[in-house]
């Protein structure tokens, strides 16, 4: 979910109070994929052979189809999982997002008139939204609801650490 951020640095001249990277989760990693992989293709091999020579040759397209078929489904979702949003507070709240697709896009918000909103307790459709000036982006809306819930209660408290002007960083 959250990690911090290497490949952004941050402005020389600001400290960041909040440095967040989120990202889609995926259970399965390579090692499963190859093995889940090899499973299908078996059976699927297994079946075309059977069905072969009880005289069915056609379902060994069919075959083939689903082999296919599972390997490009796996292979989307594991672009889609390359989505990553990097939140950082410092003089101002910079949003970064990386589509799949490499495009970046950026936002700025300034912290002094942000609003960060979230149900609590959240509903599975709750979004984290951040605020500003008429501005409104939701924030990780590929987590689980308790995860978006936690970042927006990170971000609160550091949104309030970076007000304080002991300790905030001023504009």
């Amino acid at each position: 979910m959250t990690a911090p951020v290497s490949d952004l640095p941050a402005p020389p001249d600001s400290p960041l109070l909040f440095d967040a990277v989120l990202r889609p989760h995926r259970s399965l990693n390579r090692a499963g994929f190859i093995a889940l992989m090899t499973v299908v293709v078996i059976v699927n091999i297994a079946l075309s052979v059977f069905f072969w020579l009880k005289g069915a040759w056609p379902i060994f397209a069919f075959c083939g189809a689903d082999i296919v078929l599972v390997y490009g489904a796996f292979k989307l979702n594991y672009r889609a999982g390359r989505l990553r949003e990097t939140l950082q507070l410092g003089r101002e709240l910079v949003v970064t997002r990386m589509e799949p697709s490499g495009e970046v896009k950026t936002w700025t918000f300034q912290p002094n008139w942000l609003q960060v909103t979230m149900d609590n307790p959240p509903e599975p459709s709750s979004l984290f939204v951040i605020s500003s000036h008429g501005r409104r982006l939701a924030i990780g809306v590929f987590l689980p609801a308790e995860e978006r819930l936690e970042v927006a209660k990170a971000l609160r408290e550091a949104l309030r650490r970076w007000k304080q002007p002991s300790v905030g960083v001023t504009a």
